[in-house]
């Protein structure tokens, strides 16, 4: 049995991921009370008619605090029954939530007469705190649009071809923000930037004619090679002290050229030793993944 545990703050795209995991197989539960979870799992497990069977439920703010408060207890006991349990948690920054609630005019689960918007959304996380520690995988939404936020819960939770540690190397960039998310985060700003040869800005780190300009930078590989030789050494660490998901991000300034390239290689180096690896590119539109 496969369990994933959707939490997050309101307006996170909580609604969304529940939809993805519907449409890809999964018996989705909206607002489970979180004291029910050991139980639910119990009976998916006895009761199932399905051999292999999937379930995604929803837990968030809308549990009593006291529930809420006992999550990682709870969680142990689900897992103490031998079933794979992921939980995912979604966020993004306080200003993107009240726009978001703002633009759908729809009612906050804790604002009353007394809380403001702005103070529900500071406290959700106080609240969600319990599961927040918990979490296996983290994805900011702050920038993804809704086809973006499907595309990565597509790679990360429904593409792990086998148990075991998922990893994922992003390339991004500065300008638009550092992925909170990310575990490990490499800047690579300071290589040659093809953006200022003419000739070049308008390719990306995976076209030829970007890929033979950074191919023959000196500090461009070595660069790599630094990458490289850290992330062959500690990843696997990673892997054996049961971590769910790895994020590794990848920086350059708009995201278009050297971390694209660098990205792809890295992934071209580690996904035979690592086996779960992908690799995404965040600000690269029409991207080869």
């Amino acid at each position: 049995m496969r369990l994933i545990i959707v939490s997050g703050r309101s307006g996170s795209g909580k609604s969304t991921a529940l939809n993805v995991l519907e449409d890809n197989g999964f018996y989705c539960i909206d607002n489970l009370p979180a004291a029910l979870m050991p139980e639910l799992a119990e009976r998916a497990l006895l009761h199932t008619e399905l051999l292999h069977p999937q379930v995604a439920i929803s837990i968030d703010a809308r549990n009593l605090p006291s529930q809420l408060q006992r999550f990682p207890e709870l969680l142990a006991e689900v897992r103490a029954k031998h079933i794979q349990c992921d939980v995912l948690y979604l966020d993004a920054d306080d200003e993107t939530l009240l726009k978001r609630f703002s633009e759908t005019r729809r009612r906050h689960p804790l604002t009353n007469d007394r809380r403001s918007l702005a103070e529900a959304i500071h406290d959700e996380e106080l609240l969600l705190a319990p599961i927040i520690d918990n979490a296996d995988l983290k994805i900011d939404t702050t920038h993804l649009n809704l086809y973006q936020l499907r595309d990565s819960l597509k790679l990360r939770l429904l593409n792990k071809p086998e148990p075991g540690t998922a990893f994922l190397i992003e390339s991004f960039g500065f300008k638009r923000g550092m992925p909170v998310d990310a575990d490990l985060v490499f800047d690579v700003r300071c290589l040659p930037n093809p953006y200022w040869k003419a000739e070049l800005r308008d390719f990306s780190g995976q076209d030829q004619p970007v890929i033979e300009y950074l191919s023959a930078q000196p500090d461009v590989e070595d660069m790599f090679q630094d990458i490289h030789a850290y992330l062959s050494k500690w990843l696997p660490r990673f892997a054996a002290s049961n971590r769910s998901y790895v994020t590794i991000a990848i920086g350059c300034t708009g995201g278009h050229h050297r971390s694209v390239y660098i990205a792809d290689r890295l992934g071209r180096a580690l996904r035979e030793p690592l086996r779960n690896l992908q690799v995404r590119h965040r600000d690269l539109p029409h991207a080869k993944q």
